[in-house]
């Protein structure tokens, strides 16, 4: 298992083959992921504790759907997207393996366009 520091908290990567990668994803309190999108990864997220807000689409048409323990959606590419945990927040996440196919579109940490994890 590999633990990633994030600006926001951590990634736990559990799983990572040349097929799928399985993270658990540790949001703080108050804490937002950036407003990002993938042109090829697929995602599926499944919030295993706490509470967040999961905004979908672009702006004028955004949703917040809130997202609680057992609760699941599936993230298909270009889907604009951005967690923020309403408390501390543990959500696993299984995608295909595209782990650099991150376009930010805001982000409050200054990491800025398409990047690395």
């Amino acid at each position: 298992m590999k633990r990633v520091e994030k600006p926001w908290g951590y990634e736990l990567i559990w799983a990572h083959t040349d097929r799928y990668v399985g993270k658990v994803l540790h949001i703080a309190a108050g804490q937002r992921l950036s407003r990002q999108y993938h042109e090829r990864k697929e995602e599926t997220f499944l919030v295993q504790s706490g509470t967040m807000n999961l905004e979908i689409g672009p702006d004028g048409d955004r949703q917040v759907l809130v997202m609680n323990a057992g609760d699941s959606f599936h993230c298909v590419p270009r889907t604009i997207h951005r967690m923020i945990a309403v408390t501390d927040v543990d959500v696993c996440e299984v995608s295909t393996p595209d782990l650099d196919d991150v376009v930010r579109l805001e982000d409050v940490y200054g990491r800025e366009g398409t990047s690395a994890p």
